[in-house]
């Protein structure tokens, strides 16, 4: 059976290392079903062909696509050119992709749509999801409610919809939190991932990067854990169920 393609972003190990597990957790996987790159500090292979895999998972991280070329790090820098390089294939080829919160502006970016900070950013907490008419229709999406909160922290969203993508699930404050071009290609703004347990250890690694004021990090942590958020990860799980 293909392994499933797990790409990381995040640069710090304790945070990267939660987000692995979670991805084994809720998406039904074992290590041996993934290869696992951390792109922080690992180049892809040369010659990696995304065909080669039952599908591409994209982890979320603290860069931005939108930002200034001089305002990323060498590794933000490194990490973006990595993942678009395989964008190309994946969308000609219709391979299955799931990008999770950084995923989306790197499908939004590699299709041409506009993606910043002018509007649409929401603060680290819950955020109630809704399905459109084509999210109703959609596989991955058949077996959730039509309203379910999940768990957000971005700066960045898609400013309008990519030409050529399907509309599957909107907020209040975030009109895209899920598309998907083709058949096969998805991303959510949202974390699929990701419940209180791991966004505690997230909001405790991030607190000085610019998501919210550091002092507030003991608040956060309380409203994660009180939030009721459980239908996400049937998302990831759909994900996998459909493509293994």
């Amino acid at each position: 059976m293909a392994r499933f393609l797990i790409l990381q972003l995040r640069p710090e190990p304790e945070a990267s290392d939660e987000e692995y597990h979670a991805f084994l957790d809720k998406g039904g996987l074992r290590d041996a079903d993934c290869h696992r790159i951390r792109l922080d500090c690992e180049d892809l292979p040369e010659g990696l062909d995304p065909q080669d895999y039952a599908g591409v998972i994209v982890g979320g991280g603290p860069g931005c696509v939108s930002d200034k070329p001089e305002d990323k790090s060498p590794v933000e820098a490194r990490i973006e050119r990595a993942c678009l390089s395989l964008m190309p294939a994946i969308t000609e080829a219709d391979i299955p992709f799931m990008g999770c919160c950084y995923g989306i502006g790197i499908l939004g970016h590699h299709l041409g749509a506009d993606v910043s900070k002018a509007r649409y950013g929401e603060a680290v907490g819950p955020s109630t999801c809704i399905k459109t008419e084509d999210g109703a229709a959609d596989p991955l999406l058949s077996n959730l409610p039509d309203r379910f909160d999940a768990f957000v922290g971005h700066k960045e969203a898609l400013q309008a919809l990519p030409e050529g993508t399907a509309h599957l699930l909107r907020s209040d404050a975030c009109p895209f939190q899920m598309i998907r071009h083709g058949r096969n290609v998805y991303a959510t703004q949202f974390h699929p991932e990701a419940d209180a347990a791991g966004f505690e250890t997230r909001i405790n690694i991030y607190k000085h990067k610019g998501y919210f004021p550091p002092e507030t990090a003991s608040d956060l942590i309380e409203m994660c854990r009180a939030a009721d958020v459980i239908w996400p990860a049937g998302v990831l799980s759909a994900f996998v169920a459909r493509y293994r």
